[in-house]
């Protein structure tokens, strides 16, 4: 799963990443400007956003967020204690709070709670897909009760799908997702993981369910 972390203490962001970064993969971001053009590519499972930040306040990102109808669960983390700004943020559209400085067991188990609650992630952190089903945190693979070997990218991909069933993932966000916005493969990457992907579950019928969506990008879902 991919979390954004925008923060602009650099100590604080450095300490966040590595207390999440053995369960998520991390993108991050220092000011508000870049925070927002980043929540704007819809990758994520889950923001997690500094109220005071430069260029563009976490307020205002959250609210063009949700002007464009991202639903990206965000959780704020904010110095601010006052009940208005907790408040004002949960009305914006944020899902959450959390009041620095905090403990790192409550940290996790907020992103955990609003992962469940958006359903990205069940209580036992498994997803299924019909015979489908993803251990999240062994990152294992089963398929009607086999085991299959997944590459980490081959496994990000089918990840990414399982979470998205019957929506359009363009192969833009699917590139930025897996691979990152500084990877140096080239955008045709895609379609050669999608090929994989189809292979690895075609023995089990479930390849066609990977659909091509001409000139939108690919979706999962029954035929």
């Amino acid at each position: 799963m991919k979390l954004l972390v925008v923060e602009d203490n650099e100590l604080l962001l450095e300490s966040i990443v590595q207390l999440l970064s053995d369960e998520y993969t991390i993108d991050t971001a220092m000011d508000g400007e870049e925070g927002l053009y980043l929540a704007e590519q819809n990758i994520y499972d889950a923001i997690v956003l500094d109220v005071m930040l430069p260029e563009m306040d976490g307020f205002e990102i959250v609210e063009r967020m949700r002007k464009q109808d991202i639903d990206t669960p965000v959780l704020f983390l904010t110095a601010k204690d006052a009940l208005e700004d907790r408040v004002k943020g949960l009305n914006l559209g944020a899902d959450d709070y959390i009041v620095k400085p905090f403990q790192n067991m409550e940290l996790k188990a907020r992103i955990s709670a609003i992962l469940r609650r958006s359903s990205k992630v069940m209580l036992d952190k498994t997803l299924t897909y019909k015979g489908i089903v993803i251990d999240v945190q062994k990152k294992r693979v089963t398929v009607n009760d086999d085991d299959l070997s997944f590459t980490i990218k081959q496994y990000e991909l089918l990840e990414y799908l399982i979470q998205n069933v019957e929506q359009i993932l363009t192969r833009e966000q699917i590139y930025d997702r897996v691979w990152g916005f500084d990877s140096e493969t080239t955008i045709g990457i895609v379609e050669v993981y999608i090929h994989q992907i189809r292979k690895k579950l075609q023995p089990y019928g479930y390849d066609k369910d990977v659909q091509t969506m001409r000139g939108l990008g690919y979706m999962l879902a029954s035929q």
